[in-house]
């Protein structure tokens, strides 16, 4: 089986600053990866850069044996940060699903037998049958998130990137969504790469972690990475990870005021 995701000599260049350099990365198939590190580190840009919206300063990317263009991937999926849709959208969820199964198509859409089908399928797969049917400008965030959810899942992807996708949510909506990208993975042996600014919702599901801060990176299961001495040589300066009712918190870095101490327990705010 085809590697989902294979980033090769990847570097990133930003106004005179390197975001990363010398990136070799390769999601196996069913490997959920969680991208760490401090807001301006580069992991929205390394997000971009594999839907071919930002173009690598060196390297190669390539998604399932196919080089990735600007003219984008139906075989990947993206789930964005969670951003509260307008009030006043009338769009109903399962119309916001549907995009998802006939927005690659150009003139007027076709309501297709089979995708009426698929899109009843999606809304039971997220677990959005109660709401599917209501204006969603209505819906809660971690509703509207799960319907992102479906939508990104509509073309069954091999790969699926996942931007800070529980910002603002609660911590049982939270739990719910990081439940459906495990089960998903787990079933089609798709690859997933999720960037968050807090560890801890997903620990229990993530295999590797790549973490990146100050123009350097580190790439390592959990145990590897969310160490003292491993964040202290990546900062190069001293930071300590402790364990605190449970949960991971990362203290001493540099840049840690934007809650990047990965696990303020009410605090779901987000970075880019």
């Amino acid at each position: 089986m085809s590697a989902p995701l294979q980033i090769v000599g990847g570097a990133l260049h930003r106004d005179g600053r390197t975001l990363w350099a010398g990136l070799d990365l390769t999601v196996h198939p069913g490997e959920l990866i969680a991208v760490l590190g401090p807001s301006g580190s580069g992991k929205t840009s390394l997000v971009r850069a594999i839907l071919g919206l930002d173009k690598l300063s060196a390297g190669t990317i390539s998604v399932l044996d196919t080089p990735v263009t600007h003219k984008g991937n139906r075989r990947i999926g993206y789930i964005p940060q969670q951003r509260p849709l307008p009030p006043d959208t009338s769009l109903r969820g399962r119309d916001l699903i549907m995009l998802g199964v006939t927005g690659h198509r150009f003139g007027f859409p076709v309501r297709r037998k089979a995708d009426a089908q698929r899109v009843e399928r999606l809304i039971d797969a997220v677990d959005a049958r109660s709401f599917a049917d209501r204006p969603v400008g209505q819906l809660s965030g971690g509703e509207q998130q799960r319907l992102r959810a479906g939508q990104a899942l509509a073309d069954e992807p091999g790969l699926l990137l996942c931007d800070e996708p529980l910002t603002s949510l609660d911590l049982a909506n939270q739990q719910g969504l990081v439940a459906l990208l495990d089960q998903y993975r787990r079933r089609t042996q798709a690859g997933v790469l999720l960037v968050t600014h807090d560890i801890n919702p997903v620990l229990d599901s993530v295999d590797r972690i790549l973490y990146l801060a100050g123009g350097k990176f580190t790439l390592g299961t959990p145990a590897e990475v969310l160490n003292s001495e491993v964040l202290s040589d990546l900062y190069g300066a001293p930071v300590e990870v402790l364990r605190a009712g449970g949960r991971l918190v990362v203290v001493g870095a540099p840049d840690a005021g934007e809650a990047h101490c990965h696990a303020e327990a009410d605090a779901h705010g987000g970075d880019q």
